[in-house]
């Protein structure tokens, strides 16, 4: 059992509504005033925007950047940060749209800035105080040592959605079960993040006779946040009285993580578990890379490696067809923040704003080796990893059991939906899957 999940019986746990153990304070900028919502789509279906969306999506395509500004103009006037799923959707996509104007547009385009042309609509209660929030700051701006911001709206994510939590918890499980009856347990992590993935499996690890010692490797861009996750997890097996180590190892933005993952100190009674939730997609602009490091991992012996990545085709190498498939992944992702958090939520904002905002003007705007979120469906992760000589490994019935539980407890709405396909997990919202998670060996 993993967490809390295995504290109380089944009736008690569905009545139960736990807090998140993390609370992180969102950015203080959000808190000079309440989001109001606004109404402006009353004349202006969804259906409708969505197509001026795309039909603004070929104009820049086509290179017609007169006729894309203007309709961008339409789109900025009918959408809002602060309105309803729609218009926050809008808003971020045609904020993208601009910035890749910006960037790629003609030497006889009209210098003026796309993103003047996009007042971000603050609310009536907002005073001169929020000129400088982070409604203000574009995605697009935050570089991927902004930790202040990014780390914040990663931690509203986690706390906010399932789709973390989710991937996290049955990776987990996956590895508990893999690890069963071994001694030494050695975790290699690419992006640890805050590491809030590993304290509900340290505890479940520690409530293990004769308990074993666990080691954790993990990767990041930056060594100070490393070094806070070390110091918190070796506090969190302080106090279960579990045997850890961490070891923090640099993956900067161009270095090769083969050679990461080969620099691994692997001792002899170790069991290597490798970790890659919501990770390997970034190295997918490379496919042989990809392959060589698929290849590499699977040398080093891992009694299991955890995969999760979104269900969906960003790494189109047609922009077109990139964006509405963007536009349809991030429609579901928006419709569901709708349906599960109220409509003053700055913890949403932040999400939305900072968070998704950077993927989307990511997958619109980049192109070449600058553009990171490179997502790919399931199918394209099954072929890649089989052709690398992994195994699909079926999660169990308790992993299910347990998802299903995380979101009554955490997130109750029927909107969510949990689907198992090829021995894996596909977490949704309605018919449409978002995210899934399998593992290997």
């Amino acid at each position: 059992m993993l967490g809390s999940f295995g504290s109380s019986s089944h009736e008690e746990q569905e009545q139960e509504q736990e807090e998140e153990e993390q609370d992180p304070t969102p950015p203080n900028v959000y808190l000079h005033h309440q989001i109001q919502p606004r109404t402006c789509f009353a004349s202006a279906p969804p259906i409708h925007m969505r197509q001026l969306l795309i039909s603004c999506a070929e104009l820049v395509s086509r290179s017609d950047i007169s006729a894309a500004r203007r309709l961008i103009a339409i789109l900025s006037s009918n959408s809002s940060p602060y309105g309803d799923s729609t218009e926050r959707l809008v808003h971020q996509f045609t904020k993208a749209l601009a910035l890749r104007i910006n960037r790629y547009a003609t030497s006889a385009a009209t210098p003026t800035t796309a993103f003047l042309m996009i007042p971000n609509h603050p609310p009536a209660t907002a005073t001169a105080s929020t000129s400088g929030s982070t409604s203000n700051i574009m995605a697009h701006d935050l570089g991927p040592n902004d930790d202040a911001l990014l780390q914040s709206s990663y931690l509203s994510l986690n706390q906010v959605t399932p789709f973390i939590r989710f991937s996290q918890l049955t990776a987990n499980q996956a590895i508990l079960e893999a690890i069963e009856g071994q001694q030494a347990i050695h975790i290699l992590d690419f992006d640890i993040m805050h590491g809030v993935q590993w304290p509900p499996l340290m505890q479940a690890v520690a409530e293990r006779y004769p308990p074993p010692t666990l080691r954790i490797t993990g990767t990041g861009h930056d060594l100070e946040i490393l070094r806070r996750t070390g110091d918190r997890l070796a506090k969190f097996a302080h106090s279960l009285g579990l045997r850890f180590q961490f070891h923090p190892l640099i993956l900067l933005t161009n270095e090769d993580p083969i050679s990461v993952a080969s620099s691994v100190l692997l001792l002899p009674d170790e069991t290597l578990v490798v970790n890659c939730v919501h990770y390997l997609h970034r190295l997918f602009k490379d496919r042989d890379r990809l392959h060589l490091f698929l290849h590499r991992i699977k040398a080093m012996g891992p009694r299991v490696l955890t995969v999760a990545e979104r269900e969906a085709n960003h790494n189109h190498p047609i922009f077109q067809q990139r964006f509405v498939e963007a536009l349809d992944h991030y429609a579901a992702v928006f419709d569901s923040l709708e349906a599960t958090l109220p409509p003053n939520s700055r913890e949403r904002l932040a999400v939305e704003q900072i968070w998704f905002g950077r993927e989307i003007a990511d997958i619109v705007a980049a192109e070449g080796d600058s553009r990171r979120e490179r997502h790919e469906r399931f199918r394209s992760w099954e072929v890649m990893l089989r052709s690398s000589g992994f195994s699909n490994v079926p999660l169990s019935p308790f992993a299910l059991s347990q998802a299903k539980l995380l979101l009554r407890l955490h997130y109750p709405s029927e909107g969510y939906q949990l689907h198992i396909l090829n021995d894996s997990f596909f977490l949704g919202w309605q018919n449409q899957p978002l995210f899934s998670v399998s593992s290997w060996n």
